[in-house]
């Protein structure tokens, strides 16, 4: 009865409002930004989330890790400390992870990994610029359009791309609140707008 119950209790924190999630995330953010500044470890820090975000996009059962309550403390512990050796990310970031794995908070890593490349951009003075295409941009496509977007928006442009290949062609682009969609879906679910409304 005692590990049911514990493990009902565990499941409570995965189901904790958005908005507390956030506010966690935030907080396990400034702390591994804070260390890394300190250490002059900022590039290793950009590197390490880099790696985590195209994990967790690539990996289902890393995914499913961070988010199944089913996972004790001490298996996700030692799952997660496992992966990070592994992906050869910084000691900083493997100890946090490790550390939100204990805490029963690795449901949180895609807001924490979004809140510290806000601000490694807003520390080396550049705007984040997320990115979906139908197909994956390659590096030459990349720094095109981060050109194209740096003059659009008179900063350096980092470019953060996903896949969605329901968008058929084109790209989503969000540089702040602005977003510019050219994406085939869209242009479509308008086009069928427009002939509902002819009707």
């Amino acid at each position: 009865m005692g590990p049911a119950r514990d493990r009902q209790t565990e499941r409570v924190d995965v189901s904790e409002p958005a908005s507390i999630a956030t506010g966690i995330a935030q907080r396990y953010a400034t702390a591994v930004f804070d260390i890394a500044r300190d250490e002059n470890g900022l590039d290793r820090l950009e590197s390490d989330v880099d790696a985590l975000s195209a994990a967790l996009a690539e990996s289902d059962d890393l995914r499913d890790l961070i988010a199944n309550p089913v996972y004790g403390r001490d298996e996700q512990q030692a799952a997660i400390t496992a992966i990070a050796r592994k992906m050869d990310l910084s000691q900083t970031v493997t100890n946090v992870l490790a550390l939100m794995a204990q805490k029963r908070r690795l449901f949180v890593l895609p807001q924490m990994l979004t809140a510290l490349r806000e601000r490694i951009a807003t520390h080396k003075g550049e705007v984040t610029a997320d990115v979906v295409s139908a197909r994956a941009l390659s590096d030459d496509q990349k720094s095109r359009l981060a050109r194209t977007l740096s003059e659009k928006v008179g900063s350096d442009v980092k470019i953060n791309a996903t896949v969605d290949e329901s968008l058929i062609g084109g790209l989503v682009v969000k540089v702040g609140s602005r977003m510019i969609d050219t994406s085939i879906a869209s242009k479509l679910a308008q086009l069928q707008n427009t002939m509902k409304e002819a009707r």
